[in-house]
């Protein structure tokens, strides 16, 4: 017969609940038995110390190895920035302009056809002489504080696949991203602000939320998304603020609904997401105190958001400079929905274009972030990811039916950059060949990348892992190569 309302054993049950729930819990005695006699049976990851059961507390850690870094900041230019038009001069590409390449074309996800010299001209900065083009001119002012990597590669010319790889270690299969491995292993220095904090206007990058969860780790781990597009606080975090009931108010309920949560993980097992969502409701009372605070640039001196500019970009670089300052441990930036820089044609005013928007921002964070100190154990990392063919691409059916003046996607080459958190300044690593096609010195794959970001903030690749599904998986998989070359 039907029920007017469900009986709590109809409700539906976690694989563990049903063996502990079968034979008075012989299914999952027997499970468990099988687990530890095949070396199976889960342990906690190896990362230093977690403060709570389950390894699930946002709590500072301390590291193995000492750290140079403290926090990351990423600045996602999504869509593949070319390396040939902003960090990675080639005066062969002007010889050949318009000509066939003396080598073949590799390649990539469309047609692509003759050289396609830089329409931008390059200049060298600094007392390290590197050359940067001149739509990054205001960056290129702090030159003798990066490290620019030349030799970047990846696996497939798709944004989707790269994009994962590039933000959680994997190109197709669902993984922790790379703010969720750092909240994990290091915790945050501000329990009120989220830990992991992804800034992207207007929307979603291609793939949406996947670039920041947490996977199988537990879920106050993955990132919290704000669309930096909006001014008021109330559009950039709904519902932070309770305009019906005073703060003691709040707390005596949440209380309540606290208890009533704890009793209600403690029947199931502690499940991973149930205890997550009763932490979420904790950091979104706590973020009453301090959220108004950290995204109000208004609080800012108005010649500090001069520097910055009066934009959504100027915007978001400055609330991800408070952020860092509060405590958040790792902000993402991103440049806008979808994949804003993926000029399939037009790189010149495309790149022109999207340059001007964020080159003076960026610029503004490296200055504030030296003059306070903060760069030297704050790790800045620039890029896309991928790069842009140096040849032209062919207009293709379906696809770019304008002018023949863009570049297709490039995973065989491309420029990144890092300051502060330990790299070397003023300091050019790799190179692609003499067109710009391919990295062929010192190349750099992004589990190498990975794999140095870890070690800049304490970690051994190898050693920090997460047991799952009965094996150790960690951010850079088997692979990845920590490159010494580019640390101080």
């Amino acid at each position: 017969m039907p029920h007017d309302r469900p009986n709590p054993g109809d409700l539906p049950v976690t694989r563990r609940e049903l063996l502990c729930r079968s034979g008075m819990g012989f299914g999952a005695m027997a499970l468990g038995g099988l687990m530890a006699g095949s070396g199976l049976a889960t342990r906690p990851a190896t990362a230093a110390a977690s403060a709570a059961p389950g390894g699930t507390s946002l709590a500072p850690k301390v590291p193995p190895m000492a750290p140079k870094a403290k926090r990351i900041i990423h600045l996602f230019m999504n869509g593949g920035p070319s390396q040939v038009d902003t960090f990675d001069p080639k005066p062969m590409l002007q010889k050949y302009a318009g000509q066939e390449l003396p080598t073949e074309n590799l390649r990539t996800e469309r047609r692509t056809g003759s050289a396609f010299g830089s329409p931008f001209k390059f200049k060298k900065y600094g007392e390290s002489g590197i050359e940067v083009s001149e739509i990054f001119s205001n960056v290129a002012e702090h030159i003798d504080d990066i490290c620019v990597i030349r030799s970047m590669h990846a696996d497939v010319p798709n944004h989707e696949p790269s994009l994962m790889l590039m933000n959680c270690g994997d190109a197709r299969l669902p993984r922790p991203s790379v703010g969720s491995w750092v909240l994990y292993g290091l915790g945050t220095e501000n329990q009120n602000l989220p830990g992991f904090v992804v800034l992207c206007p207007g929307g979603y990058p291609i793939a949406e939320s996947s670039n920041w969860k947490s996977a199988f780790l537990p879920g106050i781990y993955q990132g919290t998304h704000i669309d930096s597009e909006h001014t008021e606080l109330d559009r950039l975090i709904e519902y932070i603020r309770n305009d019906r009931l005073a703060t003691p108010a709040q707390r005596a309920q949440l209380d309540l609904l606290q208890e009533l949560n704890r009793q209600h993980l403690e029947r199931r097992s502690r499940d991973a997401e149930l205890e997550a969502r009763i932490q979420s409701f904790e950091l979104a009372f706590r973020m009453q105190s301090e959220a108004a605070d950290a995204f109000d640039v208004g609080r800012e001196p108005e010649h500090v958001r001069s520097r910055y500019g009066d934009d959504v970009h100027g915007r978001q670089l400055l609330i991800a400079r408070r952020l860092l300052e509060r405590g958040v441990r790792y902000v993402q930036v991103y440049h806008g929905n979808g994949q804003p820089w993926d000029n399939h044609d037009d790189i010149e005013s495309g790149h022109r274009h999207l340059a001007g928007q964020c080159d003076r921002p960026i610029a503004a964070l490296l200055a504030d972030l030296k003059r306070t100190g903060m760069l030297e154990d704050t790790l800045v990392i620039w890029g896309g990811e991928f790069g842009r063919t140096p040849t032209v691409e062919l207009p293709t059916p379906g696809a770019n039916q304008g002018k023949m003046n863009g570049r297709d996607h490039n995973h065989y080459g491309f420029t990144m950059w890092m300051a502060g958190g330990g790299v070397k300044g003023g300091h050019v690593h790799g190179a692609t060949d003499e067109f710009g096609f391919k990295a062929v010195e010192k190349p750099v794959h992004v589990h190498d990348l990975h794999a140095t970001v870890l070690h800049l903030l304490g970690f051994d690749h190898e050693q920090f892992t997460y047991r799952y599904a009965g094996r150790d998986f960690r951010l850079t998989d088997v692979h990845g190569n920590v490159v010494h070359d580019i640390i101080a």
